[in-house]
């Protein structure tokens, strides 16, 4: 019995050699999967935080709200021929000087960091208005007018409830981006555009200048304040 034990010990050693490989190279396979898994710097913040805000793939504010920034800009809007969601050929500095406070911001159809947030900012405000959204022109200019044609943009305010004072506006590229450059906002390419909102409560009132993840709570306060102003 011993001789057969003694053959026999090289072939365990071997096994257990072997085993002891196989173990150490899950391990690593183990961590490099973990390595994969975690959240790189400037990973989509939506993925797996469903409600929190974010930027496109440009990372997420720190602070929060702490990130919002307000102030005024002086602007000046110039004739740029868009069309809005219902089809319709309109001119900016008509649609904005009608009379009605407005709130400006840009996005596209197809983002999914940023505009998403925005639109449904959007809606809360709209929403909180109550029966005075009517009196309020929420304006949102798409970045991507290639994409996002009149139709596209339409089915868009639909996911969002836009009432009849909430306008969606596309245009030539070259339209839409001289309304970017007008509001102090291109940024070059659309991915790296920034969350902005805009609001003036009355055509010659001064224009302010929202920067940051503004919530509706945040955009009801400044309404009522510049309207208390106006």
């Amino acid at each position: 019995m011993q001789g057969i034990n003694s053959d026999r010990s090289p072939i365990h050693r071997a096994r257990a050699l072997g085993f002891g490989a196989l173990l150490a190279l899950q391990l690593l396979s183990a961590a490099a999967a973990d390595d994969t898994a975690a959240p790189m710097q400037g990973e989509h913040p939506m993925n797996g935080m469903k409600g929190m805000p974010g930027a496109g793939g440009m990372g997420m504010p720190m602070g929060g709200n702490n990130a919002v920034r307000e102030h005024e800009v002086n602007l000046t809007i110039p004739p740029l021929k868009l069309v809005r969601d219902d089809g319709r050929a309109v001119q900016l500095d008509r649609e904005l000087n009608d009379g009605r406070p407005v709130l400006i911001n840009f996005i596209y159809t197809t983002c999914f960091g940023i505009c998403p947030i925005s639109s449904q900012t959007f809606s809360q405000f709209q929403a909180r208005l109550g029966g005075e959204a009517e009196k309020v022109h929420l304006v949102s200019v798409s970045i991507d007018p290639e994409e996002d044609t009149p139709s596209v943009l339409h089915k868009y305010a639909k996911k969002y409830n836009a009432g009849p004072s909430w306008n969606h506006y596309t245009g030539t590229s070259e339209a839409s981006i001289s309304a970017q450059k007008a509001f102090q906002v291109y940024k070059g390419d659309k991915m790296n555009h920034d969350p902005v909102t805009l609001m003036r409560a009355a055509p010659g009132k001064p224009w302010v200048r929202i920067d940051g993840f503004a919530t509706a709570e945040d955009l009801l306060r400044t309404y009522r304040r510049l309207l208390g102003n106006s």
